[in-house]
């Protein structure tokens, strides 16, 4: 009598060709088409963001300049004293139009972006000083942070006398905290300093 055929023996057949037509003993049959490759994403930013870098890139080029700072790309820009909304009473009360002193005639504009993303700073104590051609600081004042079309550090200055001076920004670590694992160096976690030279001030309109 001959011995019955055993049901994992029945059950190799079967899978062997299923193995065969799927291509996966690679022995036979054709290899599927590969599906074509998709196309890397192209990175996009919502439109104020880039709006807010396309005014930013144009008014550095065309009315400042820039240099590079420890892990920073800071850039400056210099315009006519301008007003800005601030705080009644100096507090948080109600927000009133502050004008330009008759002896401000310049406003300064500081704008520190981390080097590696482009990402403008927030939280960043900053001491900018006006240094004539003999090295003395004409005027020197903290910072204000301001919400304009571009997120900006700056402040009216008092600069009567028309020539070319430097520019020195203090740049303290900022004041936000940081993710990071134990032993890391936490970034931007040093004092800076930005110097800009010949830079030309003359009474703005």
């Amino acid at each position: 009598m001959p011995k019955p055929v055993l049901p994992s023996l029945l059950l190799a057949v079967p899978l062997a060709l299923a193995l065969t037509g799927c291509g996966g003993s690679g022995q036979s049959g054709n290899a599927p088409d590969k599906a074509p490759a998709k196309a890397p994403a192209k990175e996009t930013a919502p439109a104020g963001v880039a709006h807010q870098h396309t005014v930013l890139e144009a008014e550095i080029a065309a009315r400042g300049g820039e240099t590079k700072a420890g892990e920073y790309r800071v850039g400056y820009i210099v315009e006519a004293a301008e007003p800005w909304f601030q705080s009644e009473h100096g507090g948080h009360g109600k927000l009133v139009n502050r004008e330009p002193a008759k002896n401000e005639t310049h406003h300064i504009e500081i704008i520190p972006m981390e080097a590696e993303t482009g990402r403008i700073v927030p939280n960043v104590p900053i001491r900018l000083e006006v240094v004539d051609a003999k090295g003395k600081v004409v005027q020197a004042q903290s910072l204000n942070f301001y919400h304009a079309e571009f997120f900006h550090y700056a402040n009216n200055f008092s600069i009567p006398t028309a020539g070319k001076y430097t520019l020195r920004a203090t740049l303290q670590p900022p004041t936000f905290l940081r993710h990071g694992a134990s032993g890391e160096k936490p970034a931007l976690s040093e004092t800076v300093t930005a110097t800009f030279a010949g830079v030309e001030l003359k009474p703005e309109s």
